[in-house]
């Protein structure tokens, strides 16, 4: 898969680097690329989309960023991380009164997750032992460091078969907790916030990887599925990136509340089980295509019984992972501004973007066979994404 180029302000000092004391930016945030506001022709259930709705040379599209040479403000970061923490994912309650102490209330409580789940089995079974040991002077036991192992409890030792046994559990964790750290070390290699050599950028890794396995010991329904970092890092690095540095210092803690909000909409696209369920990504898929034939017909019909291309082959990995590679990370972050604002939810509007993006490339798929254009799916070309939201709204208004 080609990766899409990352602008150069987000691999800036400002944003790789931890935030400096009372430093806030007077830089400008990079306008978006402007809307198009063509004049559409009526559109009838069942005929396409033509060329007003398509971005001006179609086989030539830009990066509206790659131009752009001003850092977005310090400000604009921390609108990003308040909409996102206090409205859009309901982190936050509406009444502000209650801020302060919901914060408090949550931090402690992932804290306590740090604890209890990641914690070394042999600390556990010295923390039950000790436990148990109390009428002991406090000299005698907090001297102790390797417990013999007739003091094991069985069930607790770490060649314990036992089902409740920590070190079974712990043993039985070990592929996934092993899987997401290969896929963190891969999340946004070309930037430096999430991989360089820096203390920084490896204690960012740290926290996405202990967000990551307290989430899958804590959803054993779910667990880790590959593609969930992704999701992940735009969150943690709007959060993270909040010129409030308490905020900031805490941003472990709230990108893993605002995660499992964000996932709670999107969980069933990862469970396997529920693949054919009315909730599972097949549906989700088969509702894409049908809302590719109610705007684009044409499009639909040569897609998939001429060229026969299953929507799968492609719509996967987009639904699945938020479009979040499909597009560079500012893209994507532009994205979902509008997939957590819009009152129809992110599933309803993620439909209508994965819609847009076909139909704004459709001369090129009309005139493609199955591999051209399987090709081009998997490798979606830059695009106004702003025109692009645009035209994926009008599929809203439309269907109002």
């Amino acid at each position: 898969m080609m990766k899409k180029n990352v602008p150069d302000w987000l691999n800036s000092s400002l944003w790789s680097s931890p935030p400096p004391s009372a430093a806030v930016s007077s830089s400008t945030p990079p306008p978006h690329p402007p809307i198009i506001e063509e004049e559409d022709p009526p559109v009838t259930q069942h005929s396409p989309i033509t060329d007003p709705t398509e971005t001006p040379n179609d086989d030539h599209h830009t990066d509206g960023y790659d131009a752009v040479p001003s850092l977005p403000s310090a400000d604009e970061i921390s609108r990003q991380a308040q909409i996102m923490a206090e409205l859009l994912l309901r982190y936050l309650p509406p009444d502000r009164g209650l801020w302060s102490s919901e914060l408090a209330n949550k931090r402690s409580q992932y804290k306590q997750f740090k604890d209890d789940i990641l914690m070394n089995p042999s600390e556990i079974t010295r923390k039950m032992y000790n436990s148990t040991s109390c009428d002991t002077h406090d000299a005698e036991w907090k001297s102790r460091t390797i417990l013999s192992r007739s003091e094991i409890p069985h069930g607790e030792h770490p060649l314990s078969l036992g089902k409740t046994s920590v070190w079974n559990q712990f043993f039985q964790d070990t592929e996934i907790i092993d899987q997401i750290d290969r896929d963190v070390k891969r999340t946004h290699p070309d930037m430096h916030f999430f991989c360089d050599d820096s203390q920084f950028a490896k204690s960012n890794q740290d926290a996405l990887k202990n967000i990551l396995i307290i989430f899958a010991k804590l959803n054993p329904g779910v667990r880790y599925v590959q593609g969930m970092n992704e999701i992940l890092a735009p969150l943690f690095y709007v959060l993270k990136n909040d010129p409030d540095e308490e905020n900031a210092a805490f941003a472990e803690a709230d990108t893993f509340f605002c995660f499992v909000e964000i996932m709670s909409g999107f969980r069933d696209n990862f469970v396997q089980q529920l693949d054919n369920s009315v909730v599972g990504i097949r549906s989700t898929i088969t509702r894409l295509s049908q809302l590719l034939r109610e705007h684009d017909e044409e499009l639909w019909r040569h897609l998939e019984i001429t060229s026969k291309i299953n929507p799968q082959f492609y719509a996967f990995r987009w639904i699945t992972l938020l479009l979040t590679q499909e597009f560079n990370f500012a893209d994507s972050l532009h994205i979902w501004d509008t997939l957590l604002s819009d009152p129809d939810g992110p599933q309803e509007t993620l439909l209508r973007v994965c819609c847009a993006m076909l139909i704004l490339i459709r001369r090129r798929l009309l005139a493609g066979d199955f591999t051209s254009n399987l090709k081009l799916l998997q490798n979606y070309p830059s695009t106004n994404i702003s025109h692009l939201l645009y035209v994926a709204n009008k599929f809203r208004v439309q269907s109002v």
